[in-house]
């Protein structure tokens, strides 16, 4: 007997697989086997991940974020992926995903379902924020309003190559396609983390995507692209619906993005 088919749920109008473990995935759909196995590593630089000056960054900061100790924000919930080196935090209302957890976006339509785009150990903001069957097919698929995650950038010459390629794909893979010409990709930034880490980042929205569907709407993404301690790109994302009434304020997105750290044993055990 074959096993189970992973459960998913819609990303607008595109597929979001959730992978409970990657033994089962491997088995049951290639495609995202591959990429919870690629996630293990390879291709890694030998240079390694700039970090600021000790005397620029906050002490308590970097004590918080080493040892494995709790949540840089009061109440936040810490999030890891080990197999990346990356730890941040998230409010208490976003549902954290396991660390083996997987969701990306497809071409509509592709079979195969082979990803554009994938982020791991994702947290959830409102993960049934708008609930459709569209294509009548007795099925009700949910939309999440927002989620946070990481991945690896294997193939990245540059964080901010990495950082406008991740951000931009994921808007059109879960709001615009198959129309690319909606999106205004943001100038790459110099950023800073809390604990030091420093990268690039782009933020990428899209305007008038056509309201076919009950959930459709227009999106925005930032991701945050840089090194990890064995100096393979990185990057951290968050992607969300734009232009809604409970849209996540960017200063929001800025605090969550501060808290981005390199992973170390024991984070996550809060």
């Amino acid at each position: 007997m074959g096993a189970p088919e992973p459960p998913r749920r819609s990303w607008n109008r595109t597929t979001v697989a959730a992978v409970a473990a990657a033994a089962v995935v491997v088995v049951a759909c290639g495609v995202t086997g591959f990429l919870v196995l690629r996630d293990d590593g390879g291709g890694t630089p030998d240079t390694k991940p700039t970090a600021a000056d000790a005397s620029s960054t906050d002490t308590t900061d970097r004590t918080a974020a080493k040892g494995g100790s709790g949540p840089l924000v009061p109440g936040w919930n810490t999030v890891v992926n080990p197999k990346r080196g990356i730890t941040f935090d998230a409010p208490g209302s976003w549902s954290r995903q396991s660390p083996d957890w997987v969701s990306y976006v497809a071409e509509k339509g592709d079979p195969e379902e082979k990803p554009l785009v994938a982020m791991m150990a994702p947290a959830v903001l409102k993960e049934k924020w708008c609930t459709s069957d569209d294509d009548k097919n007795g099925t009700q698929e949910d939309t999440p309003l927002a989620s946070v995650g990481t991945t690896g950038e294997k193939g990245a010459k540059s964080t901010a190559e990495a950082a406008e390629d991740t951000a931009k794909t994921w808007v059109y893979g879960a709001y615009t396609q198959p129309d690319s010409t909606r999106l205004t990709i943001g100038e790459p930034e110099t950023y800073r983390t809390k604990s030091g880490i420093e990268g690039s980042l782009v933020t990428v929205t899209s305007s008038g995507v056509p309201k076919k569907g009950t959930c459709d709407s227009d999106g925005k993404a930032v991701t945050f692209a840089f090194k990890n301690a064995e100096g393979a790109f990185v990057s951290w994302t968050y992607v969300g619906a734009h232009g809604v009434s409970d849209e996540v304020p960017d200063a929001t997105i800025r605090e969550i993005l501060s808290t981005v750290r390199l992973y170390e044993e024991g984070d996550g055990d809060d």
